[in-house]
C-alpha cells in the first residue's frame, strides 16, 4: 500500500474546536488525526497583516525544526473543505500532568517548579501562577524568544505522557516589532545552557541556507531579518531576557 499523502489525500472534518478564537476543527487525513484552521476562518486583527497566521504556524514549525527540540508537532499548509489553511497532527496530551498550573499562593512547590507571578482568582483568593522548572520548557521558552511568540498560554502547552512538552497555537508570531507575552518568565536573568546557545546557533545559520528559504514563503523579509536579530541579541545576551515595553508580559487569559 503506497504511503498516505498527507497534503493530497482528503481530510475529513470531524468537530470543531469551540473554544479557539479562530475557526479549528479536528479531522483525519485516512486514519491521521490532525488539527486543520483555514485561512478564511482568521479573525482579524489590528497587529498582524490579514489571512497570515496559518503561514505563521508552518513557520513556527520549520523554525522548532531548526533548532532540533521538536517543540512544535507537524505542521503543513494544504487545502481543505474550507480552503487552504493550516494542518497539524494531533498530539494527545497526558491528562494526568500539567506544565503550566494556578495553584494556592501559600502552596508554591519549593523545587522543581517556577513562580511567576501572583494574583486573586475569580473568588478573591490569592494564587500563583508556576510552571514545571524542566529543559524542555526552557527550550520552549528559548523558542519562544526567537520567534516572538505573542501568546505563550499555559493551556498551549501539551505535556506529553513521556516527559516531552509540546507548543501549539503559533499564530501569533514573528511580528517584526516586540510582541512577546508567555506564562514562562521562571528562568528570568538565568544563563543560557549549552545545549539552547547551539540551538539558536542553528536557527541563525539555518536563515542562511534552506530555514530562510523556507521562510521566504511564509513571511515578509523584515520579519525574517528580526529573526535573524533575535537571534544575534540574545546569543550575545547569553540569558534569559526580561519583559520590556508598556505591554502586558503575559498574555490574557492565562489559560
Amino acid at each position: 500500500m503506497p504511503a498516505l499523502d498527507l497534503v493530497t489525500a482528503e481530510l475529513t472534518l470531524t468537530g470543531r474546536i469551540t473554544t479557539a478564537s479562530n475557526a479549528t476543527f479536528l479531522g483525519s487525513i485516512g486514519d491521521v488525526v490532525v488539527v486543520y484552521k483555514p485561512i478564511a476562518g482568521e479573525s482579524p486583527l489590528w497587529d498582524f497583516p490579514p489571512g497570515t497566521l496559518a503561514h505563521r504556524e508552518v513557520a513556527a514549525y520549520l523554525v522548532s525544526q531548526a533548532f532540533g527540540w521538536d517543540v512544535v508537532p507537524q505542521t503543513w499548509l494544504r487545502d481543505g473543505p474550507f480552503g487552504e489553511g493550516m494542518v497539524q497532527l494531533w498530539q494527545e496530551q497526558d491528562p494526568a500532568q500539567r506544565a503550566v498550573d494556578l495553584v494556592a499562593a501559600d502552596q508554591v512547590p519549593e523545587t522543581g517548579w517556577k513562580h511567576v507571578l501572583k494574583g486573586r482568582d475569580e473568588n478573591g483568593r490569592p494564587v500563583a501562577l508556576v510552571h514545571e522548572d524542566s529543559p524542555a520548557l526552557r527550550r520552549m521558552a528559548v523558542f519562544d524568544v526567537i520567534v516572538n511568540n505573542a501568546d505563550r498560554k499555559g493551556d498551549h502547552i501539551l505535556a506529553m505522557t513521556d516527559g516531552h512538552r509540546h507548543g501549539v497555537d503559533h499564530g501569533l508570531t514573528f511580528h517584526r516589532d516586540h510582541k512577546l507575552r508567555t506564562v514562562l518568565w521562571g528562568w528570568l536573568g538565568d544563563a543560557l545552557t549549552a545545549e539552547e546557545r547551539d540551538g539558536i546557533d542553528r536557527v541563525s545559520e539555518g536563515l542562511h541556507g534552506e530555514l530562510g528559504k523556507n521562510l521566504a514563503d511564509l513571511l515578509s523579509a523584515e520579519e525574517i531579518a528580526s529573526i535573524a536579530a533575535r537571534c544575534a541579541q540574545l546569543r550575545l545576551a547569553g540569558r534569559f531576557p526580561p519583559p520590556r515595553g508598556e505591554m502586558s508580559a503575559v498574555p490574557w487569559p492565562l489559560f
